[in-house]
């Protein structure tokens, strides 16, 4: 009997891990904890693939987030950063913002140099990776990725998810569609208004290194307007992508 549309797509998600399993060490599986990271948890162990999973934590991860992978994921290995958000922006003296990312690069995208990596990146997620591949090469870290559910809709990952059975973070339960860095602009302002206002704690470490960053700023002589931590932070949150800042050269 032929197989329906979503079958087949597990079907190859299989498929895909299992042709590219290394030969000689196990894959290095990214997760985040998050509905894609669990899926491919599970089609990971469908396929019988060997794995070794980590977390790279980023200081400012959900705490409901990380007690949930210590509790149901006890293999997974946490990648601790040698310096916190709060510390990066400082040291950048600037905000983290949508065009300047330099958060994702140090806190997130670390691990997994010369392996073959698994993650759970889908192109449906945003118009940057809808051109990325099943099968891909990161030659600045000289790894081979592997993107089994590439091709599967956030529809595809929750069925799969109840068809298993598989444990998923209840704060999607609470409405949080996703689950990343607390404060990320990426969320949009509103997204990042709910989030401070579940995380309240996130906002006042914010405003304290947003402070210590002007003080920075200040003492390397760099054009700055700002007086405040409250002032970088309400600038921060307004999330207006269209104008540029001229304090710090960019379009945000």
């Amino acid at each position: 009997m032929q197989l329906d549309l979503f079958e087949q797509k597990i079907d190859r998600a299989i498929r895909r891990l299992k042709e590219n399993e290394p030969d000689d060490e196990p894959y290095y599986g990214a997760t985040s904890g998050g509905k894609d990271s669990v899926a491919i948890m599970r089609l990971a162990e469908m396929a019988g693939v060997e794995v070794e999973w980590y977390c790279n934590l980023t200081t400012v991860d959900p705490p409901e987030l990380i007690r949930f992978i210590r509790k149901n994921y006890s293999e997974v290995r946490f990648n601790k950063p040698e310096m916190n958000m709060w510390q990066l922006i400082v040291s950048h003296r600037m905000p983290p913002t949508r065009k300047v990312r330099y958060c994702c690069e140090y806190l997130k995208e670390q691990g997994g140099n010369g392996r073959v990596v698994i993650t759970g990146v889908r192109r449906s997620e945003s118009a940057k990776r809808s051109k990325r591949q099943d099968v891909e090469c990161n030659s600045r870290k000289k790894s081979i990725v592997i993107n089994p559910i590439i091709d599967w809709s956030s529809h595809d990952v929750w069925s799969f998810i109840r068809e298993q059975n598989i444990p998923y973070c209840k704060l999607y339960d609470e409405g949080f569609k996703r689950l990343g860095c607390v404060g990320c602009p990426m969320a949009g302002k509103r997204g990042m208004e709910k989030e401070f206002a579940r995380w309240p704690h996130f906002k006042r470490l914010y405003i304290k290194a947003f402070r210590q960053m002007v003080e920075r700023r200040v003492i390397d002589g760099l054009e700055t307007e700002w007086k405040t931590g409250e002032e970088v932070f309400d600038w921060w949150i307004a999330n207006k992508r269209e104008k540029p800042n001229k304090q710090i050269g960019i379009f945000d």
